[in-house]
């Protein structure tokens, strides 16, 4: 760190998405939940109470792909929309915005578990929909697998949610609701970023 520099404070958003598919474009992200997880200045980590700032939209379709696997996982009636459902424009406008409010000066930094599925999602409707873009960027974003897998010394194999020791997990089920996951994975993360591992 340079000197008389200060850093940029990170911003931890826990995300969760539910859609109709493996990829987004040919299939539809359905819904997503964020929450507030904490906030590290490089010294400290702030535990955020993840039920108090949160964002959940439920989208409009944007095709006509459907896997009924991925679609089962949800529960989500598809029909209903494809009627009711947001503007996929207006719910990431708004979510990028929610991002950019929440975080202020801070980093905001995406967090999942594992994070791959959920990043690529929002990424892709961010840069797809959101006027301004991604609000975390590129890159902006912290996978919670490789952080179990790298304190714990498990092998990728053995590292998911199902791995995690109960310490770690736990008492909020996951539902297969965006929010709610959400909510759940945003304990976890804290629990991981404190534990000192093995």
């Amino acid at each position: 760190m340079l000197t008389g520099v200060p850093a940029q404070s990170d911003l931890y958003f826990s995300a969760d998405v539910e859609a109709d598919g493996p990829i987004p474009g040919p299939y539809s992200m359905l819904s997503f939940g964020l929450a507030v997880a904490g906030r590290y200045d490089g010294r400290r980590f702030a535990v955020a109470n993840p039920r108090e700032r949160t964002f959940y939209a439920e989208l409009r379709p944007i095709g006509e792909q459907v896997d009924p696997d991925a679609l089962a996982v949800s529960g989500l009636d598809r029909d209903a929309l494809k009627r009711e459902g947001r503007d996929p424009a207006d719910a990431m406008g708004e979510a990028a915005a929610w991002v950019r409010e929440e975080a202020g000066d801070d980093r905001p930094v995406l967090v999942g578990y594992p994070l791959i599925y959920d990043w690529m999602f929002l990424y892709w409707y961010f840069e797809r929909f959101a006027r301004d873009g991604s609000p975390f960027g590129f890159s902006s974003g912290l996978d919670m697998k490789t952080m179990y897998q790298q304190k714990s010394g498990a092998l990728l194999s053995a590292s998911g949610k199902d791995d995690l020791p109960e310490h770690l997990r736990g008492d909020a089920p996951h539902r297969h609701h965006a929010l709610d996951d959400a909510v759940e994975q945003a304990g976890i993360f804290a629990r991981l970023f404190t534990w000192h591992g093995r």
